[in-house]
């Protein structure tokens, strides 16, 4: 499992994905390909590394390999396109730190002659992987690198982050992926503070800012994620699932389930269809929830 390094499953050796979606929010994640967020309606939030961007439609916002980013987004209506693509698509010899600004709004775009440029490129792109004509991952290609050259002209390449704040990020990656393969283990703040080499209060203000949530609430999604496989797929008694995801006792799976997806781990067993259901704790405001298909965990409200 991969709640926080997303891994992508594309549906050829193409690797270039698009979705628009409505009303999302998103847990912090990171993953090596690129990612063009584009907004087109609404007021949105995105959160990358530590900088969070009040988007409007227009802005643009480029997240880097390995950048952690993350969308809580408050505003009742927006609708987002998401671009993922290998960076190979770019360039062969793409380097981490060449890519532009994380952060371009609508103003500037238009300022450098882009914002037109941008929306057809976003116009384009979805067609062409729709519609899988002849060549059209030659187009998708020529069409995607032609616009961010065009965006690198205008813009000079943003600055590595200083080491300091690089090194808080690495060293964050090599977190939630010790978090990741030993979330089963009686994991505590204290223990995860000292993966970092900082103290528990320092610890949970750095963790809340680069993921968007609490260390202990972070901790029990990745827990009931891999429950929820667990009661979907196999025939495992509660008990055992409980157990063998890293919960003390059963009143405490039973109790955090809920708080995590709206249901009952038995209600959860039941439903017609378990791949959609809410993670209520992370969005709060809306009760009809579900995850984003193909994606790592990822808020929908309808």
């Amino acid at each position: 499992m991969k709640a926080f390094h997303e891994i992508r499953n594309y549906a050829s050796n193409f690797m270039m994905w698009h979705s628009t979606y409505r009303n999302i929010s998103f847990l912090a994640h990171w993953h090596n390909e690129l990612e063009m967020i584009y907004a087109r309606e609404g007021l949105s939030s995105i959160t990358v590394n530590d900088d969070t961007y009040q988007m409007q439609p227009g802005d643009l916002v480029i997240c880097n390999s390995g950048d952690i980013h993350y969308s809580d987004s408050a505003a009742p209506e927006n609708s987002i396109d998401f671009l993922v693509f290998d960076p190979g698509l770019i360039d062969p010899q793409y380097r981490e730190t060449a890519g532009p600004s994380n952060y371009i709004p609508a103003q500037k775009l238009a300022d450098l002659k882009l914002a037109e440029p941008l929306s057809r490129l976003f116009f384009r792109l979805p067609q062409e992987l729709k519609e899988r004509e002849p060549y059209y991952q030659e187009i998708a290609a020529a069409c995607l690198r032609e616009f961010w050259y065009l965006l690198k002209r205008a813009l000079p390449a943003q600055d590595a982050p200083q080491n300091g704040r690089r090194k808080l990020i690495d060293s964050f990656h090599q977190l939630l992926c010790y978090l990741d393969a030993h979330y089963t283990d009686p994991l505590s703040l204290e223990s995860a503070a000292a993966q970092l080499g900082y103290s528990p209060s320092h610890f949970s203000k750095i963790f809340k800012k680069m993921a968007g949530i609490n260390f202990v609430t972070y901790l029990s999604m990745l827990r009931v994620e891999q429950a929820c496989a667990f009661i979907k797929k196999t025939e495992m008694r509660m008990v055992d699932i409980s157990m063998t995801c890293g919960f003390g006792n059963l009143r405490t799976f039973n109790r955090t389930f809920k708080e995590i997806t709206g249901y009952t781990p038995t209600q959860f067993k039941h439903l017609s269809d378990a791949d959609s259901y809410t993670l209520t704790y992370y969005k709060r405001r809306s009760m009809e929830q579900t995850l984003a298909e193909g994606d790592s965990p990822t808020v929908i409200n309808h």
